[in-house]
């Protein structure tokens, strides 16, 4: 259950937590004339997020604008619906244009197909050409924008939580300064910055031998703390950036401490991909995970050129990426598809003439540039 905890930080710009709420229900209670009077700053959820959500008929976003209006509804409808655990899933190395580029050949346009990491290749091949740069800036780029979204509940309220201290050194760098992603920057692994410190040049500078105790003061001065990672006091939303499995064991034992008052969400954590989890428990909580938005290839082995893609409270829907135009819906479902799903929704999916020409007139003028 949500506590009120959560969900007044989220009605409120800058205003405290007051006393949580029965668990068992989800009623807001009311509030009297004179408290509606003395609190004009409080903000309905789709304020919050810049305007109401309507539910409209699914449909996948056209470009990467597109997407991220879309998330950004789905995220509030399940804000609107009481849900504190939230999954966020966007395709590999997504190009969201929100940090400045260098300019170069290479840069896309802001399309669906720039989205999905270029277009054809990523459908056919999945995660071709991409590297560690263009994966931690996709991933930066995205926690970068939650940011943005939550913003009216104030900086102090919001954590960034990075795998390791080189990933969150870097986002504070970029962000810093900026008053449109205030926030706390943090890492997991806080001593990655030190335990990979050889690989960013530079000669290491000969250290005296010290002592147990020596060594013990010098670790809680460098961390700042002692013991687990921990979220910062007064956390209200944490979002977590493209975690992997060694670090959704620390997020079960913070999900387990922080309770359902404090809203946690998953960036490109890729749940679908893990195969093996810590415990039945930790399989259990990730598994009660909403996936309030996904959109990603579908497997190309059992679906070529297709793409899954799901918003909050929506059903889930299989596309394919014709040649030229849009992505057309060939299933639509409640769960996500498995890949027998796939498989069988390819096979019997229905091509128009027009597609068919339109096809293979395209794959002739490749042909000719060959």
């Amino acid at each position: 259950m949500m506590t009120r905890k959560l969900l007044t930080t989220t009605l409120c710009i800058g205003m405290a937590a007051v006393s949580a709420f029965q668990q068992s229900s989800f009623t807001l209670q009311t509030t009297s004339p004179a408290a509606a009077q003395s609190s004009s700053s409080r903000l309905s959820i789709g304020k919050v997020f810049g305007g109401d959500n309507t539910t409209k008929e699914q449909q996948l976003p056209k470009d990467v604008k597109d997407a991220i209006s879309k998330c950004r509804g789905a995220v509030q409808k399940a804000l609107e619906n009481r849900l504190s655990r939230m999954d966020v899933e966007m395709p590999v190395g997504a190009n969201f244009g929100v940090e400045k580029k260098k300019a170069s050949s290479s840069r896309k346009r802001s399309s669906l197909a720039s989205l999905t990491d270029g277009g054809d290749s990523s459908m056919e091949g999945g995660e071709e050409g991409l590297t560690m740069e263009k994966l931690d800036t996709s991933n930066r780029e995205l926690a970068r924008l939650f940011v943005e979204m939550f913003q009216p509940l104030g900086g102090q309220h919001i954590s960034a939580v990075f795998n390791d201290e080189i990933l969150a050194d870097e986002a504070r760098k970029l962000w810093s300064g900026d008053l449109s992603v205030e926030c706390n920057i943090v890492a997991i692994d806080r001593k990655g910055k030190r335990s990979r410190g050889g690989l960013m040049g530079g000669k290491k500078k000969k250290k005296k031998a010290k002592g147990f105790a020596s060594k013990m003061a010098e670790e809680l001065e460098e961390d700042g703390s002692s013991g687990p990672f921990n979220l910062p006091k007064d956390t209200e939303v944490a979002l977590f950036v493209a975690p992997g499995p060694k670090e959704l064991i620390a997020i079960e034992r913070i999900c387990n401490e922080v309770g359902m008052g404090t809203c946690v969400i998953l960036l490109n954590a890729r749940l679908s991909r893990v195969e093996k989890y810590a415990s039945d428990d930790a399989r259990k909580l990730f598994e009660s995970f909403e996936p309030v938005w996904f959109l990603g290839a579908a497997s190309q082995e059992k679906s070529p050129g297709c793409l899954m893609h799901r918003a909050y409270p929506g059903k889930w829907v299989l596309a394919r990426k014709p040649k030229i135009g849009a992505p057309k819906t060939i299933a639509i479902q409640d769960d996500m598809f498995t890949g027998d799903e796939c498989a069988e929704a390819y096979a019997t999916m229905e091509v128009s003439e027009i597609e068919k020409t339109s096809e293979k007139l395209a794959m002739n003028v490749a042909e000719w540039f060959k």
